[in-house]
Order: structure tokens, then C-alpha cells, then sequence
């Protein structure tokens, strides 16, 4: 009975020295990041489900309980933590917050702000844009962060995440390029439209402007449409991109006043990088 003891003791100590590390994330992109770096020494389990708006999420009993085990949550700062993270916490103390948005320069979310001069004025604060990953540059960053918190948990595999994060490294340097031999032609149009602004970070880096229809977090009233549609006439815009995880009723109006089609392409895609490429594509196409 001692010797089978001893056994079982062994067995119990093997398993809590190469246990993975149990991983918690708010998004599909964050998924396909901490994937990237942990590879199969971390089990990562994700609250915002495909389909889903971060900005408004309420997580599942069974998304609760996975909490109850979980080493750590990687944090990005969407809207969902900001109500969440504090409940998480109180779940599960011991599960340590990685915040993988450290570092970066966050620029304010782009809303369309043009007034008739009928409309009153009315006093807006300005959210900073919470769409990190949409750029490389700022995947770089993340990447870091991922990186460095796997090596505070799980010390003992730091070489196994070095030799992935590096190769991770090369993947955003690699999509970057993609990127920009894709918008390099001169005659690219440099303004497209979407409905929920997204992608802020990916404008900024390529010296593009996104124009939104979204009118601070809502959809734009009639006047605010034809105003719309004269600036999308006026701008040229040969597409209207819009992302399942919203209603896209308002953009396909005006699309079809302005004689463009409607391109889907979600910011919260998995494949990130194709993702990424995939916009340059339609945008230098367009």
C-alpha cells in the first residue's frame, strides 16, 4: 500500500511539473497570439464568442466556471474587461492579469463628427480606440507582453517560448511587408468607409483614413445618411466594409445610393494577419 502511495505521489508531482498553463483571453485574435507563443504548453480558453461584440458581452456559467482554474487572464482592454475583469478577479484570486495592451500608444476612436448647422452641438468625450491588434506594429508589442508573462508563470519553458515568439515575430514582419507592397501604389484611394470604426491603429500605420457611419457608438439618423452618402460620392469610395458582429442595414443603404458593394471583414478574425491583408487587398483593388 506505501509503495503504491509513493507511486501515486510521483505521478501527481509529474503531472504539476508539466501541467500547462492554463490561459484565459477576451478575444479570437488574442486566441490566435497567446496560440502563437504558448503552442501546446498552454491551454487557452476564450470569453467573447465568434459573432459576438466585445463592447457588450455578458460570458456563459460555463465561461464562468473554466475561470475557477485558470492561471492567468491576458487582458487587451476592450469594453468587456471593464465591466468583467473586477467579477473575474473575485472568481478566481489567484489568477494573475496580464495586461498585453502595456506599452502601446492608444490613439482616440474615430467617430464621425460633421454637424449640420441645424443640429445642436452636444459635448462628446473621446474614447480611446480599443482596436489594438489591428496593427502590426502593436502586435509586436503584444507579442512582448505575451511573452514575457509566459516566462513569469512557467519559467522552466522559456526557451520553448523564445524560439515561438521569435517565430512569431517573423510571421507580423512578414505580414507588415504584405501590407505594404499591397497600399504602395500611388493611386490607391487613401479614404474607405466602414460602419463600426475598427480600424483606427491599421489607418494610422498606412497612411489610410477610415470615415465612419457609426455616429458615437450608434447608427446614424436619415440627415446623417445623406450626408453620408454625398461625402462617400465625394471622397470616391469604392467599397463599404462592414463586420458580422454588427447590423450592416444603414451600410448597405448606403452602398447602394453610392453604387459600391458591401465587403465584410470582421476585426475579431482568428487569422489575424490573412485578415489584415485581406483589407489592404480590397482597399488597393478599390
Amino acid at each position: 500500500m506505501k509503495k503504491l502511495t509513493g507511486i501515486l505521489l510521483v505521478l501527481l508531482g509529474t503531472h504539476s511539473l508539466y501541467a500547462n498553463v492554463n490561459a484565459v483571453v477576451s478575444i479570437l485574435p488574442q486566441k490566435a497570439f497567446v496560440e502563437a507563443i504558448g503552442g501546446e504548453k498552454v491551454d487557452v480558453t476564450m470569453m467573447v464568442q465568434p459573432g459576438k461584440s466585445p463592447h457588450n458581452y455578458e460570458p456563459k456559467a460555463s465561461q464562468m466556471t473554466a475561470l475557477e482554474k485558470a492561471d492567468v487572464y491576458f487582458a487587451v482592454g476592450v469594453e468587456f474587461e471593464n465591466v468583467w475583469l473586477p467579477k473575474f478577479t473575485h472568481q478566481n484570486k489567484k489568477m494573475i492579469i496580464a495586461n498585453i495592451d502595456k506599452g502601446i500608444n492608444k490613439i482616440e476612436m474615430e467617430e464621425h463628427h460633421r454637424k449640420h448647422h441645424n443640429e445642436k452641438k452636444t459635448h462628446e468625450i473621446k474614447q480611446k480606440d480599443p482596436h489594438i491588434w489591428t496593427s502590426p506594429m502593436n502586435v509586436k508589442i503584444i507579442a512582448k507582453n505575451i511573452y514575457k508573462h509566459l516566462v513569469d508563470i512557467d519559467e522552466k519553458n522559456k526557451h520553448y517560448y523564445k524560439l515561438n515568439y521569435e517565430k512569431f515575430l517573423t510571421h507580423i514582419q512578414d505580414t507588415d511587408q504584405k501590407i505594404t507592397q499591397l497600399l504602395r501604389d500611388k493611386n490607391t484611394k487613401r479614404k474607405f468607409m466602414v460602419f463600426h470604426p475598427a480600424w483606427g491603429y491599421f489607418a494610422r500605420d498606412y497612411g489610410l483614413t477610415q470615415i465612419s457611419i457609426e455616429v458615437s457608438g450608434k447608427s446614424p439618423k436619415p440627415q446623417q445618411v445623406m450626408r453620408l452618402i454625398i461625402e462617400a460620392k465625394k471622397e470616391n469610395v469604392q467599397a463599404v466594409f462592414t463586420a458580422p458582429e454588427f447590423s450592416e442595414k444603414t451600410a448597405r443603404i448606403i452602398a447602394k445610393e453610392v453604387g459600391v458593394p458591401v465587403v465584410k471583414i470582421s476585426p475579431l478574425a482568428f487569422n489575424w494577419s490573412k485578415n489584415l491583408i485581406n483589407l489592404a487587398k480590397n482597399i488597393a483593388q478599390n
